[in-house]
């Protein structure tokens, strides 16, 4: 496979219970919305907001395999994408690690952007962790 300049890439995490069982997903496109690649696992128990950055991890990964050098990454949690802009500070000591790591993978790329969309605009990813969480169940 070629590699592929830019990749965007829908994320998203969550919890049945908070924290509870916690699964996370990604969807790879093209800039033009054709389909690449998605990925979805279980992480075990954890809060919201550890799954969702375990979902931008996941997305982060899946466009290193596809070849990105500019990645653009969407979810649903607006908490995450402004920690990792550096918008808002990282106030729960348990998330700092995540958001270290997150920081480190994305020093790969040439470029990256994080934004969050309403749930509504970010249905494949969260269709995927629903699955995710309902085979696991």
């Amino acid at each position: 496979m070629a590699a592929l300049k830019h990749v965007v890439v829908h994320v998203d995490g969550g919890a049945r219970g908070n924290p509870g069982l916690a699964a996370a997903a990604a969807v790879a496109t093209d800039p033009s919305g054709g389909a690449l690649a998605e990925r979805a696992r279980t992480i075990g128990d954890a809060t919201n907001n550890v799954a969702e950055y375990e979902g931008v991890l996941l997305g982060i990964e899946l466009a290193r395999e596809l070849g990105a050098s500019r990645l653009e990454l969407i979810g649903d949690s607006e908490l995450v994408a402004r920690q990792i802009k550096g918008e808002w500070k990282v106030k729960q000591p348990h998330l700092k690690p995540f958001r270290a790591r997150v920081m480190k993978e994305l020093a790969g790329f040439e470029s990256w952007s994080i934004r969050n969309v309403p749930r509504e605009q970010n249905e494949e990813a969260d269709a995927l962790l629903n699955q995710a969480l309902d085979e696991a169940a």
